[in-house]
């Protein structure tokens, strides 16, 4: 019997930070895959994702290594990072994500796809500075849910939910699962995957197997990994974000915040209709 194929391509999420196994890190990717076939049957399993990686990294490095295993089934939860750079250009995250998506798809993989919370109420930023970033979340959500839904692929709404506000699911920098979310975050996908009659395998459990990190190993993680992290990201976003929270605070005291909503919808359905206008190339 051929064993089933699974790819899994993104950033940190699916690398499984969060979700420490050994010296390494484990996610909800790869609990995934040990539920996806029962436990006599074979399933062959390769997790593309890296820390930190965009869009772009996904299309130009992750997707071309993922298509030469010729997957069964290929995830792609990608779209953070981006939101987090001073590069954001939902146009070009949609385009990517549309030939990322066509290229598996083309293969006749299954696809599974994810829209997210927004970074900035995860790491509890005061609004003017979470507004913007939270618009742009949703902003790749949408095109996420509209492209899913295009390619057929298998979709999990994770951006609401009473997950995103239990703090027991969350690792100790507040913007990655621990391991009790990323058991959660694969159940979901388990479930979803039966319904289609992919997944045979046992759910993937909702229990922890390790115990949660004491509160002085999160203090260590976030003075160690996580100020680097945030010191990446200020230095790469704050110049910006604090521009885009200063047109926030215009437009509240002039009563004209919705215009900034209005602006980024448009964005997306001009960036959606751009994609709709093109025809694709085959990147397979």
């Amino acid at each position: 019997m051929r064993p089933l194929r699974f790819v899994a391509l993104g950033d940190s999420l699916t690398e499984g930070v969060g979700d420490p196994v050994g010296d390494g890190w484990r996610g909800w990717a790869a609990l995934l895959a040990d539920g996806i076939a029962p436990a006599d049957a074979p399933v062959e399993f390769v997790n593309f994702a890296v820390s930190g990686s965009q869009t772009r990294d996904v299309l130009e490095r992750q997707t071309p290594a993922a298509l030469a295993v010729r997957p069964d089934v290929a995830s792609v939860v990608i779209g953070v990072n981006d939101t987090l750079r001073c590069t954001f250009d939902i146009h070009a995250v949609a385009e990517r994500l549309d030939k990322v998506y066509a290229a598996f798809t083309g293969q006749g993989a299954m696809l599974l796809t994810a829209c997210l919370p927004d970074p900035g109420a995860m790491l509890g930023l005061p609004g003017a500075l979470a507004r913007p970033l939270a618009r742009r979340q949703r902003a790749v959500n949408a095109v996420v849910h509209a492209l899913s839904e295009r390619y057929g692929a298998v979709h999990l709404h994770a951006a609401e939910g009473a997950w995103v506000t239990d703090r027991a699911m969350w690792s100790a920098d507040r913007l990655h699962p621990g391991e009790r979310g990323h058991r959660q975050f694969a159940a979901h996908f388990h479930g979803l995957l039966a319904r289609e009659g992919i997944a045979t395998g046992a759910t993937p459990s909702l229990e922890p197997e390790f115990p949660v990190p004491t509160r002085s190993a999160s203090l260590w993680w976030l003075a160690t990994a996580g100020t680097g992290w945030m010191a990446r990201r200020c230095t790469d976003l704050l110049p910006q974000l604090l521009s885009l929270a200063a047109s926030e605070v215009r437009h509240g005291a002039r009563g004209t915040g919705g215009r900034l909503d209005l602006s980024a919808s448009h964005a997306v359905a001009s960036a959606l209709a751009a994609l709709s206008a093109t025809e694709q190339p085959d990147v397979a």
